[in-house]
Order: C-alpha cells, then sequence, then structure tokens
C-alpha cells in the first residue's frame, strides 16, 4: 500500500510559500526527530530558491539521543543549512533560533533590514508549539491532528524579526513508502489515508529490528532478543494484543485493535526514546523510491499515444 494524503489547502500552501519566498532571508524547516528524513519536504528545495536553510529537528525528548546526533551532523555538513534539536515547549533552546537565524543571514537585522523568516513543516510537527513559546504566549492554534494550522500568519518576534507560518504541507506523491508508513506513525496524516493495521506491522518491523529491548520492556512477552528479531511482525502484533487484551469475542486477537495499542505507544514515548531511520537508511530508501519513481514516468510516458505528423498543405 502506498500512502498519500493532500488535501486541497496544501496546493493553496505550496501556492503561498512560491509567492512569499521572494522576500524571505531564511528559511526554517521543521521536523519531527523520530523520522527526520521522512518528515523534510523535498518541495521545499524547490520552492525556496536556496535561501539559507535551519533545520529544526523538533521532539528530541521523543526521540533516540544517539540518532539524532546522527542526523544533526547529516544536515549540518550541507552547504547554507544550520541543524538544531530542540523540544518546542523549552523557551531556552527555542530561543536558539533566533541567533541561527542571524548567522545564516549575519547582512539582516535592525530595523532597516528587518529578518524575514519563513517557517514551515509538514503537519503536526510541533510549529505552532515552538511559535507560542517563542513568543510567549497563545498565538497559533495548536493540537494533536494532522492540519491545524490553515492559513499563513505574520508574527513579530522582535522589532527587526518577522516570522511568517504557513499551514503544514506534505508533498502531492509521496515516492519513498518506507516515509509514508513513517509519516503515518507518526500522525503527520490525516486518519483516512492509512490502514492502521499495515503501519502497525511495518512500524514493528522496525521496533523489532532496531529496539527490541524496549518492545520486550513494554509488553512483558517473555521473549530472548533473538526470538524477538526473527519473529514475523504478524505474529509479534498478534502476541502484543493477546497480552494487553485487545481481544474480540473467542478470545480471538482483534488485529484493530492491537495495531492503534501499538501505534498509541510509539506516538506517547510509551515504549521509550525512538527514532524509526537513520540518514544512510532514509538514502537508500530514497534512492530505491526514486528508481521506482523514474521507471514509472518512463513507463507512463511510453504508453501514450505517439503525436501524428500532420502533412502539409
Amino acid at each position: 500500500m502506498s500512502i498519500q494524503w493532500f488535501p486541497g489547502h496544501m496546493h493553496l500552501t505550496r501556492k503561498a510559500i512560491g509567492e512569499r519566498i521572494k522576500d524571505i532571508d531564511v528559511v526554517i524547516e521543521m521536523l519531527d526527530a523520530r523520522l527526520p528524513g521522512s518528515s523534510a519536504n523535498p518541495l521545499l528545495a524547490e520552492l525556496t530558491s536556496g535561501r539559507p536553510t535551519l533545520k529544526v529537528v523538533n521532539k528530541q525528548d521523543m526521540a533516540d539521543p544517539e540518532r539524532t546526533a546522527l542526523w544533526l551532523a547529516h544536515y549540518n555538513a550541507q552547504a547554507k543549512t544550520q541543524a538544531i534539536a530542540l523540544d518546542a515547549s523549552v523557551t531556552a533552546p527555542a530561543r536558539a533560533i533566533i541567533a541561527a537565524c542571524h548567522e545564516l543571514a549575519p547582512n539582516r537585522g535592525g530595523m532597516v533590514k528587518p529578518m524575514r523568516v519563513l517557517i514551515c513543516g509538514i503537519p503536526n510537527v510541533g510549529k505552532s508549539t515552538l511559535i507560542n513559546t517563542l513568543l510567549g504566549k497563545r498565538s497559533a492554534k495548536t493540537g494533536d491532528e494532522a492540519g491545524v494550522t490553515r492559513n499563513e500568519q505574520r508574527l513579530a518576534l522582535a522589532d527587526d524579526f518577522y516570522l511568517y507560518d504557513t499551514p503544514g504541507m506534505l508533498w502531492p506523491r509521496i515516492v519513498v513508502p518506507e516515509s509514508g508508513y513513517n509519516l503515518a506513525a507518526s500522525g503527520a496524516v490525516g486518519r483516512n489515508a492509512y490502514d492502521d493495521q499495515e503501519v502497525a506491522l511495518e512500524l514493528l518491523v522496525k521496533l523489532k529490528t532496531a529496539y527490541p529491548a524496549l518492545v520486550e520492556a513494554r509488553y512483558q512477552l517473555g521473549w530472548t532478543l533473538a526470538q524477538m528479531a526473527s519473529t514475523p511482525e504478524e505474529d509479534l502484533l498478534e502476541a502484543i494484543g493477546r497480552k494487553r487484551g485487545a481481544l474480540s469475542g473467542g478470545a480471538q486477537v482483534n488485529g484493530q485493535k492491537a495495531a492503534e495499542l501499538v501505534i498509541a505507544d510509539f506516538r506517547s514515548t510509551s515504549l521509550g526514546l525512538i527514532t524509526l531511520e537513520t540518514p544512510a537508511e532514509f538514502l537508500r530508501w530514497l534512492a530505491a523510491g526514486e528508481k521506482i519513481d523514474a521507471e514509472r514516468t518512463l513507463r507512463k510516458g511510453e504508453g501514450k499515444p505517439k503525436p501524428r505528423n500532420r502533412r502539409k498543405r
């Protein structure tokens, strides 16, 4: 199954970014620390015309700190880019954003040349929470549902620092299947765009490989780590459902309830601090996805009827 979610208001956001970027000095892209590669919007490089970029790896308090360090090094190695990790509800790290923007655009500042910053990111990544923290008041709507912010907002963080907030935006087609599942697991896509059981199974594939001890600690299955890693994810989901009482009539495991339980445990960090991808893993997924997408585009082009040559009169 390919997970896709691009409702109508995201087309408007894409257009708004394209129009606004002409007046922008720095672009802040907020990423989810649990899936930094999958939550990075590939459209932004095209839309933002090579502007200096600050990658804010948000929700670090929910992610694996060792993997967060790998992602920071990955992004900081890129040209015209800085990356910092934070928890958007913590005031001190959030304030570091202003300093980082001035480093990326040192010639901006003061009333004559105020800093103009565009902040963007996928739905439910924490932009509104961060903005409220920066302003010290509740100015932006927040929520745990994708698509809360719907309109662009201009906010003054200082007399010479303007922040333009845009609604959360995914991209028209997700070409990396693993990213689609990771985005769904994190809550970045609408509920009608995915099947809970498929997402939970893909989530368990990653958990039993990278974090088997956390799975055992949470669900107390009595399995060895080797047994955990070698067990098919379908059997693992059934065992979790049975252990946690996600049952239907006749003591049968209810797959839907078990899937919802696993996803909820991941989102709430009840399973522990988890990051679903490393930079190396994501780059492999991306290369494979782009290759398949290119082949698909080629086949689609070959299937079109060739235009007939018109005879000259």
